[in-house]
């Protein structure tokens, strides 16, 4: 019923109690009660005596049916099974307890994150409707060392998903951001289990800020930038999620066999930090030089004290000095 409902509701427009009754053929009193569920989840719902019940602004909702709609018959074929929840404490943790029973290329959707993660422990804010947010499941054989660059490789598959929607200017910041004139736009969270050696499945976490409320934004500890700002408006979020879809499948098709190495100039071209002054975070140690891209395996190269050294993955962080 609660599906039911929101997509009655997101169009925006008043629905008198009685109408929404009959057409979901339950009680006024029912209603009522669902309506208090959909407050539940943070949605902002207008009561108006005599008109009925009317959520401002709408609300648009992912739809699975309108995804496999537009993606074409190769990448159809390789997303299988297709989960879509109303709200869940994340994407990656659904992915994570279900990927040996799902298997490679599902894809998990939701439409909130109640407790979305971030690289090192950081949240991620994603309220109802608001924001994209999608984990898929691969399956790759090489094991855990052959997938060093995974993230930038995925960051080079965002960016050209969007670059189709006509988003430009988009950065990437090494190992898994992507900043929009120096403010985040989306993040990536790679999280792996299986065979060092061998076969392994990887759950390839995405956000991206949509559509951010001002008043919900309020948490987050850096710059940011949303969708609606850049494109004024968004397109709607199932377009997006196809259109990242897309670029992303191919490039995880190649990633399996060649590695990040075909996808470096790409990297290096939106490198958001190309010979900047940085500064590295090692745990309590920091290392001051300048950033001159990433090599062949996706480690960051910096120039230090007249050396080049090559940073990795892990606890390692990179700031703008």
């Amino acid at each position: 019923m609660m599906e039911d409902l929101l997509a009655i509701l997101a169009d925006g427009r008043f629905h008198s109690g009685r109408a929404l009754g009959e057409q979901l053929g339950v009680s006024r009193s029912a209603v009522w009660k669902q309506i208090r569920q959909v407050e539940a989840l943070g949605i902002e719902v207008y009561s108006v005596k005599g008109r009925g019940y009317r959520i401002p602004g709408g609300l648009d909702l992912l739809s699975v049916e309108s995804l496999r709609a537009q993606l074409d018959g190769s990448v159809n074929a390789c997303l299988a099974p297709i989960s879509l929840a109303h709200s869940i404490p994340s994407t990656n943790a659904a992915a994570m307890q279900a990927m040996y029973e799902d298997g490679h290329g599902a894809l998990y959707l939701t439409e909130q994150q109640t407790a979305g993660r971030g690289r090192r422990g950081r949240s991620w804010v994603s309220p109802f409707a608001s924001n994209l947010c999608f984990s898929l499941t691969w399956q790759f054989n090489r094991g855990a060392a052959a997938l060093e660059g995974l993230s930038l490789a995925v960051g080079v598959a965002l960016l050209r998903g969007l670059k189709q929607l006509g988003v430009d200017d988009v950065e990437v910041k090494w190992p898994n951001d992507l900043l929009w004139r120096g403010r985040k736009l989306a993040g990536v969270l790679l999280e792996m289990s299986g065979d060092a050696s061998g076969d392994c499945y990887v759950v390839i976490g995405i956000g991206i800020n949509v559509k951010l409320p001002q008043e919900q934004a309020v948490a987050i500890d850096q710059p940011w930038v949303d969708l609606n700002q850049i494109l004024s408006p968004a397109p709607p979020r199932t377009v997006l999620l196809a259109s990242l879809l897309t670029a992303l499948v191919p490039v995880l098709e190649q990633f399996s066999e060649q590695g990040f190495a075909p996808f470096m100039a790409e990297w290096q071209s939106a490198n958001a930090f190309a010979d900047q002054p940085v500064n590295l975070l090692l745990g309590p140690r920091q290392v001051q030089g300048v950033c001159r891209g990433v090599n062949e395996s996706g480690a960051l190269l910096v120039e230090h004290a007249g050396e080049l050294g090559a940073f990795h993955g892990g606890e390692v962080s990179v700031r703008l000095s």
